[in-house]
């Protein structure tokens, strides 16, 4: 990788000796390229905290990476409702699988995370003298970028600090690409601490977080290079997951907590990455008066709403938050009206009621209610009533043209426990739980017993045993809402399929397993090529 740059930067200078004809053929430092560009950071430390704080705010933002790794599959989709969400078809095209190489949810994460990753080597340069915790750091955030350059466009331009900025950065793929980020990853878990269970904090790495990303490439490298998963690697990955458990990480009763800013057994690397996106994109303006209301876009497919159990067309509560239509923990449900308030910690009083306590948790799906139980409306003075279908004016299904109502929404973080808390969980155990199910599956194991260990927790009937297609089930199940949908699905062979408003003539085509390089990023980096279908 290193070797054909730096002949480029030594064929370079020659050239500047011979333009410039020097009688003095000996290259000093005022003569040479090689010494333009980055010099060293002042104060890395500095540098790890912001880039922390530029990925939590990367990661809550409700464009860009979520809308990369939701609105393109079955999990999530932005109906355009009037004139709101229409965005001359930003949303409609992700779900459709239409989007361009000039699209902003494109070219956005492209160029976020490749400057994600020049930080962390900005960080890790022999200048910058960096402490053994900044070395830990940068190498897993800049395991963690490069990650998903890979996950995404199946290609990373690499920019080698040590070079002049003037050099084109070198492109890895495939096993070259996935021994750079494994190598940074056993880097970070050499250097960064132990955190058991219970003492995670937002913006922090520790081993076990390296362990979890780890895994997760390990998991998806067949992916990546071509051919089957290596036994081998399978192995690794429940190893991996071994190591986390053995510092007290695990699974933990009360699914919709996990969510909440207090310490849990399950939390493994959280961001101080604001809630108010994934709170608000699909509440109604009237759902709630925190934060002066919805934004009435985000929603779910009824399809995927179907994969847990429960009523199909009512997710009801009742004023103890029981389920009254049979849903499981996870889909959450609808309740009557607000929670009388107690001064319970991270509420607040609104009127006597816990602020946002008529909101409910998981799929919000029928009429919903104000704190005083009374059954809101929407804007026209209609029933503030989600329904399951996406339909225009005439009844069509259809993308556009959608009321105020169409589209079950989703609520992963409570409004009741604080609507612009910074603390967005990113890596848990559920997650590393499943995954080594599925190493144990990919490796000619049953993964059954781990499945039903989980669904034990989330008060679920056991299965009988666990089929490829049940184990993504789950993993959607548990995982609605977190980003591994899109990651989940091509690994299970599912991207490709047909869901509602997926384009025909996108369905089985392959070449939308991966996003478009940017034109403007092909302009100026001879060494990236497009992916195929662009």
């Amino acid at each position: 990788m290193k070797r054909r740059i730096f002949k480029f930067y030594i064929l370079s200078a020659i050239t500047l000796v011979g333009i410039y004809s020097c009688t003095n053929l000996e290259i000093e430092e005022s003569d040479s390229i090689i010494s333009d560009g980055f010099q060293g950071l002042a104060d890395p430390s500095s540098a790890v905290e912001g880039l922390y704080n530029t990925i939590a705010g990367q990661y809550g933002d409700q464009a860009n990476r979520f809308a990369l790794n939701e609105v393109t599959t079955d999990a999530a989709l932005v109906p355009t409702r009037g004139t709101d969400w229409g965005d001359n078809g930003r949303w409609r095209n992700l779900h459709t699988h239409d989007w361009t190489t000039e699209a902003g949810d494109i070219i956005g994460p492209f160029n976020q995370f490749n400057a994600n990753q020049l930080v962390a080597s900005q960080i890790l340069d022999s200048r910058s003298n960096p402490s053994g915790q900044n070395i830990g750091d940068a190498s897993f955030l800049r395991a963690y970028s490069m990650w998903n350059i890979l996950d995404w466009f199946g290609q990373i331009p690499f920019r080698d600090t040590s070079l002049p900025s003037s050099t084109l950065p070198e492109v890895i793929t495939g096993q070259a690409a996935v021994d750079f980020i494994l190598a940074d990853l056993d880097q970070a878990i050499a250097n960064l601490p132990d955190v058991t269970a219970g003492n995670v904090e937002n913006n922090k790495g520790s081993k076990a977080a390296a362990r979890f990303l780890k895994a997760k490439v390990l998991l998806n490298k067949h992916i990546y290079i071509g051919g089957s998963p290596e036994s081998s690697d399978m192995n690794e990955v429940v190893s991996l997951v071994d190591a986390i458990a053995a510092q007290g990480y695990g699974l933990q009763a009360g699914y919709f907590n996990i969510f909440r800013d207090s310490a849990d057994d399950e939390t493994i690397f959280a961001l101080a990455s604001g809630v108010g996106n994934r709170i608000f994109n699909g509440l109604h303006y009237n759902s709630t008066s925190l934060g002066g209301g919805g934004w009435n876009g985000f929603s779910t497919l009824a399809e995927y709403y179907d994969l847990f159990e429960g009523d199909p067309n009512n997710n009801r509560l009742d004023a103890s938050g029981a389920p009254l239509d049979g849903q499981e923990e996870r889909r959450g449900g609808v309740p009557p009206g607000g929670t009388t308030y107690s001064n319970a910690p991270q509420t607040t009083d609104d009127g006597g009621f816990e602020a946002g306590s008529n909101v409910g948790n998981g799929f919000l799906v029928g009429q919903q209610y104000a704190l005083d139980g009374s059954a809101l409306e929407d804007r026209a003075g209609g029933p503030l009533s989600f329904g399951r279908d996406f339909v225009d004016g005439n009844g069509n299904n259809s993308l556009i043209n959608n009321s105020e109502v169409t589209g079950i929404r989703v609520i992963k973080y409570a409004p009741r426990y604080g609507e612009f808390r910074s603390h967005q969980v990113v890596f848990r155990y559920a997650d590393a739980h499943l995954m080594k199910a599925e190493a144990q599956m990919r490796s000619g194991g049953d993964p059954t017993a781990l499945v039903n260990e989980l669904r034990a927790i989330r008060g679920v009937a056991p299965f009988g045993s666990v089929s490829e297609q049940e184990l993504l089930n789950e993993r959607g199940r548990e995982l609605f809402a977190e980003t591994w949908r899109r990651n989940d699905m091509i690994r299970f062979g599912q991207y490709t399929r047909a869901w509602e408003f997926k384009s025909a003539d996108k369905v089985g085509d392959v070449t939308r397993q991966l996003f478009p390089i940017p034109a403007a990023q092909l302009l100026a980096n001879p060494n990236l090529t497009q992916n195929p279908g662009y």
